[in-house]
């Protein structure tokens, strides 16, 4: 991620601060502790990738996002908290008695690029574990694995092979298929 672009540490928890009260209001009421005007960066007005990624106890709970800035950063933080927290479909609603457990995290994503490669060894050649998130398309179907994904799946065949699954392809059709492959890099904050 370009350093003009990255975020410091201290706008980092203030998306995660928003990311929870959010949910937070969602859950229990009562006046909202976000206001627009206090929103301190000129970088959360700027339109970004976003995604919001909710584990208890370490297990995943919901995880939503754009790829492809649709809204300003402040604005696809919240929305992606709300719809991680009860719109993710792998998931029910989160419920109020989860909510403390709940763990977030908010990834701000660089603009996706194209990845040529010739063949499939070139392929697993290319991809950077741990730096890389990936999106993998092939007619109307697609699919993305954030680069935390890698410390999961850490082998990349297994990696891509579990890609294609969630695209609802077969597990192998990045070794037989001609998929269109692009890659971006993720700078995430994360409650401690």
């Amino acid at each position: 991620m370009e350093d003009r672009s990255r975020l410091t540490e201290e706008e980092g928890e203030e998306l995660l601060r928003v990311a929870r009260e959010t949910i937070r209001h969602a859950l229990f009421g009562g006046e909202s502790a976000d206001r627009e005007d206090t929103h301190s960066s000129p970088k959360f007005a700027e339109k970004r990738g976003t995604f919001v990624t909710l584990t208890i106890s370490r297990g995943l709970r919901g995880c939503i996002g754009h790829i492809i800035p649709q809204e300003t950063l402040i604005e696809g933080v919240k929305m992606n908290a709300l719809n991680a927290a009860f719109r993710d479909p792998r998931f029910r609603p989160l419920s109020k008695t989860e909510f403390d457990q709940t763990k977030i995290e908010v990834s701000i994503l660089t603009e996706p690029r194209p990845l040529a490669y010739s063949d499939s060894a070139e392929l697993l050649e290319k991809l950077e574990p741990g730096k890389d998130g990936v999106i993998i398309k092939k007619g109307y179907r697609q699919a993305t694995f954030l680069p935390q994904v890698w410390e999961q799946l850490q082998d990349k065949k297994a990696f891509l092979s579990q890609l294609c699954m969630k695209a609802g392809l077969a597990t192998n059709a990045w070794e037989d298929e001609e998929l269109d492959v692009l890659t971006y890099q993720v700078q995430a904050f994360h409650e401690k």
